[in-house]
């Protein structure tokens, strides 16, 4: 069992269905279980799934968001250790404030691989987090 974290655009192309990558993400959380891996994310991802719904006045797909996202991962809170290792991480300024966020809160949970497609963020070496991989190259 592997302790997997899903950064915020995989919950979008999933929930939302219209990207060409919601059928990747979907196999994906299928092998997971199947695997019987645990699924993580932070409460920002969770923030940051909601911003365009509700700037949207979609209503329907704010709540699909939060039952999606509740329902199939265990929330990371941005507690007082994440924000130390927030802020490590922070000193190196390529890194804007969001994905610093959410890799602090997966390096505190200790996750096994880190999966986003953010190319900014393919080639950071975090403390606490084994892999971090873009969806296309996901080991599983």
């Amino acid at each position: 069992m592997s302790r997997v974290f899903w950064d915020t655009n995989l919950y979008i192309y999933l929930i939302e269905g219209r990207s060409a990558l919601a059928g990747k993400v979907e196999a994906l959380r299928k092998k997971m279980r199947d695997r019987g891996d645990e699924l993580l994310t932070s409460t920002l991802t969770l923030g940051e799934a909601l911003v365009k719904p509700l700037a949207q006045g979609d209503y329907g797909l704010a709540a699909a968001f939060q039952k999606g996202i509740a329902a199939s991962s265990a929330l990371i809170a941005f507690d007082d250790k994440a924000a130390w290792t927030y802020a490590r991480l922070r000193r190196d300024r390529s890194l804007r404030a969001p994905d610093a966020i959410q890799l602090a809160c997966a390096a505190t949970a200790s996750v096994d691989l880190f999966i986003t497609n953010d190319t900014r963020l393919h080639s950071k070496q975090v403390a606490g987090i084994q892999f971090i991989v873009p969806l296309d190259r996901v080991p599983f």
